[in-house]
């Protein structure tokens, strides 16, 4: 800067550059430092104070401007030449001056290295553009760690997913009661999970030998498979191979995505490496073999083995396993059953000859890889002859029912809740005997071939149902079933409940009371008198029913309760005194109707319930044709009922699954909740059980007689002819059967109970006719070969009550006894016309219940059909409430209760 510019020097405190700047300077003389003296473009400008703060002027420490000058330019490192090479090789002009500040358009100081040198500094034309190998080895070694630390990121995000539902979506095994298996299903798909140790060895090592020899030592992963995946991908083909046994086992139980793009292969690897670093060998082979499919709709190893060769998994050989594990590699191109549904050129012949080409390599390789030995090799010669493709599901003809009935008593008597059961994995042992059910079901055809022909006799003939059941006595175990014609057509159960009521068949539970409990005094006295089978009632024709203080029951309007006997028979006249043994042998309504008055009805309906029919069955106790049966229980339970007096009283409730296993072990056994209870004293038991043996012998029962062998029944007709029973025994086995006409179409809402008359040709039906004849039919065939039981003896018990005689009857509605030789169990068609009250004037004082129970009614004349049924026409229940069932599940799979 020029002398000649410089400012006279500033007093101290005072002027506008020190209130301006505010900031120390350096020493000041009467000049200030020349602008670029210290290289600061700030030093052009005075210091308001001398660095000793004094507002005085100082002397120059320089004795002119020259020396002031050149000290000014050592302070900065030189004069202008030195300054300027010591700017370095940028060239004279450009660069700053000094080490802070401008020089006069010269380069001062170094220059800063780039991060990256590229193009490289210093260098002139193409080797500019050469990178140094210090430049390649960073960007090499950079790449690899991002890779890494991708990878490693990756690595610790992901998680051992859960084994997706879609892959332990299972079906259970049903069994039949000597461990052969009835069906497989229940579940998403067929699939039955197994154990490591239940997988044959010779199947492990088929599918190492064929689809991943170094699984047992890999980490999971092949990275060249994976690179072929890859590129594979990329020219827009599928991600064929590249795949372990470990990846493979993520795709198919882990991830529910199965789409195949880049960023579902790279969730697959990263999971496959983690599963690979975390979960042990045997449960990815374990995994792997159950998740993965076999063809036929099998998934997994077990139901392949089923599918394929009808035998479990672990009793497969060698040869069976190499074939299955050729399955693996995709069955429509490898089921010698060929596929041509599927592809035309999956030929039967096409995928045989390609099964045995790779049945063969898989065999040699596992000889190879010395999982084989070569002198067990050349005994496989030929591809095993797999069975012929079927139904994984056959529910048709009774299975569907028996299933049904199986799942029922599951859910309502174990732990595994309805949403466990339908996940699957079950093996349920059940006590189906298939001979006996193969023999119920043809005893109804035939009796439905040769009698009922909808075609011919549509008004009568249509809609006719049956229903039977078959309990073992001494165990309650249900033996055989049948539930109609056909589980996929018709799908009530027709052996657990149907709203059919029993009739006469509930007579012997009035005769058990009055054994168990005896008679109330109608003197009022507190003492019970215990009944003898030989006690007398009157056999009397519409016979006034008198309550315990020997007062008429009469109905709502006063009428008196006048019940009728089947065909308006009276018997034994003048007296009318018929015996208890011969009442139920004749199935005479009059004296068990009274009979039960005597006991009262409330032990009647405790001797039912004690049998073991279910209380929801059972019809309102508060009107006397209880006795006679309003209510009704199914098949199963009153099978079960009469079971009790086949074993001397001991009541067991029916049911149908021994034993359940999942691939944990055994989670559920009968036996350990099997218990039994006395029903009735065994001298009760056997007394009712030698009165149901005379309706057999020569009752209204002849027609179920046994060759050989003693048996006990009852036959039953409900008023209006809408239904039919016989249940009966001997030792080893109770059977009940039913007949019905139902329009039971899903879509009715009021479905109702049909008549009878003219059904299968005949004039009408009653228990002793088609009921008893299947009956025979089938028992005849389910106990052929078992030794022949006898009943016990009977002690005696009771007392003969109305032993004395009886004064000349007084009431005119009487009728003369029938001199039919034969029994008689029909009832008479007329009758349904007769002046009894309708079921609005039955309900009398209990008119409340009236409309639950069947319409019994309260007064007037009842008939209750042929062996005294009911005195009114049985309704239809709802199958979806809580009606009659023999299972101990109230009916069904959801419906019901525990029994």
């Amino acid at each position: 800067m020029s002398e000649h510019r410089r400012k006279p020097p500033q007093q101290q405190g005072g002027g506008r550059a020190a209130a301006r700047r505010g900031q120390p300077g350096p020493a000041a003389g009467r000049r200030a430092t020349p602008r670029g003296a210290t290289g600061s473009p700030s030093d052009s400008y005075e210091s308001p104070s001398g660095s000793g703060g004094s507002g005085g002027e100082e002397e120059r420490p320089y004795g002119g401007r020259a020396e002031a000058r050149r000290a000014a330019q050592r302070s900065s490192g030189g004069g202008r030449r030195r300054g300027a090479e010591a700017a370095g090789s940028e060239g004279r002009r450009g660069g700053p001056g000094g080490p802070n500040g401008p020089g006069r358009g010269r380069p001062s100081g170094p220059v800063k290295k780039r991060f990256i040198d590229y193009p490289r500094a210093g260098r002139s034309g193409g080797a500019r553009w050469v990178p140094s190998w210090r430049l390649v080895s960073g960007l090499f070694i950079g790449f690899v760690g991002s890779l890494v630390a991708v990878a490693g990121i990756g690595y610790a995000m992901v998680s051992v997913p859960d084994v997706a539902h879609t892959a332990e979506a299972q079906n259970n095994v049903y069994y039949w009661a000597d461990g052969t298996q009835m069906v497989a299903t229940g579940g998403e798909t067929n699939r039955q999970i197994i154990n490591y140790s239940q997988i044959p060895a010779a199947m492990r090592y088929a599918v190492i030998s064929q689809e991943n020899k170094t699984f047992e030592t890999d980490s999971g992963v092949d990275p060249k498979g994976i690179a072929r995946a890859f590129l594979n991908m990329a020219r827009g083909g599928q991600t064929q191979g590249g795949s372990t046994i470990t990846q493979q086992y993520v795709k198919n139980a882990m991830l529910d995505d199965q789409s195949q793009t880049i960023s579902r292969k790279f969730k697959e690897i990263f999971v496959s490496i983690k599963v690979g670093a975390t979960v042990k060998k045997e449960k990815i082979m374990e995994g792997y073999l159950n998740s993965a499919y076999y063809g036929r709709g099998a998934y997994g190893l077990q139901a392949a083995a089923r599918a394929y060769f009808d035998k479990d998994a672990i009793r497969l050989d060698e040869s069976q396993c190499a074939f299955l594990a050729a399955m693996l590699k995709g069955a429509t191109y490898y089921d010698p059953a060929g596929a041509t549904s599927l592809d035309s050129t999956a030929t039967p012949e096409a995928n045989t000859k390609r099964a045995t080409a790779q049945w063969s390599d898989t065999l040699d390789k596992e000889v190879k890889y010395g999982h084989l030995s070569a002198a067990k090799r050349a005994t496989f010669k030929e591809l095993p002859k797999p069975q012929n493709p079927r139904s994984n599901t056959r529910l048709s003809g009774q299975i569907g029912y028996l299933v049904d009935l199986a799942k029922g008593y599951v859910v309502h008597n174990t732990k595994i809740t309805e949403n466990q059961l339908q996940q699957g994995g079950y093996s349920i042992h059940t006590t189906f005997d298939r001979t006996k059910v193969n023999a119920l079901e043809a005893a109804v055809k035939e009796v439905r071939k040769a009698k009922i022909n909808p075609k011919a006799r549509p008004d009568t003939d249509k809609f006719v149902q049956f229903g039977g059941a078959s309990v073992d006595p001494k165990t309650g175990a249900i033996k055989a079933i049948y539930g109609g014609e056909d589980a996929t057509k018709h799908f009530t159960n027709n052996a657990d409940q149907t709203g059919a009521q029993v009739g006469s068949t509930f007579k012997p539970f009035v005769l058990a009371a009055a054994m168990q409990w005896g008679v109330k005094d109608p003197d009022g006295s507190s003492e019970r008198k215990i009944a003898s089978p030989k006690s007398l009632y009157s056999g009397k024709n519409k016979l006034k029913i008198k309550q315990y203080d020997n007062t008429v029951w009469t109905d709502k309007d006063g009428k008196e309760w006048l019940q009728t006997n089947d065909g308006e028979k009276s018997y034994n006249p003048p007296s009318y005194k018929i015996d208890l043994r011969e009442a139920m042998r004749e199935s005479v309504n009059s004296a068990y109707v009274q009979l039960g008055m005597d006991v009262g009805l409330d032990k009647v309906e405790e001797a039912a319930l004690n049998a073991g029919v279910l209380k929801t069955s059972l019809a309102s106790s508060a009107f006397p044709s209880f006795s006679i049966g309003t209510s009704d229980p199914s098949a199963i339970r009153m099978a079960g009922a009469y079971a009790t007096f086949a074993d001397s009283g001991q009541q067991r409730d029916p049911y149908s699954v021994e034993k359940i296993s999942s691939k944990d072990g055994v989670v559920f056994e009968h036996s350990k909740i099997a218990k039994a209870k006395e029903a009735f004293s065994p001298e009760v038991a056997d007394n009712v059980t030698d009165v149901l043996k005379t309706v057999v012998d020569k009752g209204t029962g002849t027609a179920a007689r046994l060759t050989g062998r003693q048996v006990a029944g009852k036959t039953g007709t409900t008023d209006g002819n809408k239904s039919a029973w016989f249940v009966g025994y001997t030792p080893q086995l109770s059977t009940s059967i039913s007949m019905y006409r139902l329009d039971d179409d899903a879509s009715s809402k009021n479905r109702t109970f049909l008549e009878m008359y003219g059904t299968g040709g005949e004039k009408k039906i009653h228990g002793a006719s088609f009921p008893a004849q299947i009956w025979h039919d089938y028992m005849e065939t389910a106990l052929k070969g078992q030794t022949v039981e006898n009943f016990p003896t009977p002690q005696p018990i009771g007392e003969i009550l109305n032993n004395t005689p009886s004064p000349s009857a007084t009431q005119s509605a009487t009728s003369t006894p029938s001199s039919s030789p034969t029994p008689s169990d029909t009832p008479s068609p007329t009758l349904s016309n007769s002046p009894s009250p309708t079921t609005s004037e039955s309900c009398g004082k209990f008119d409340w219940t009236c409309g639950n129970n069947g319409g019994t009614d309260a007064g007037g004349t009842g008939n209750g059909g042929t062996d005294g049924g009911v005195t009114t026409s049985p309704t239809a229940t709802d199958t979806a409430g809580n009606g009659g069932n023999g299972n101990g599940n109230g009916g069904g799979f959801i419906r019901g209760q525990t029994g």
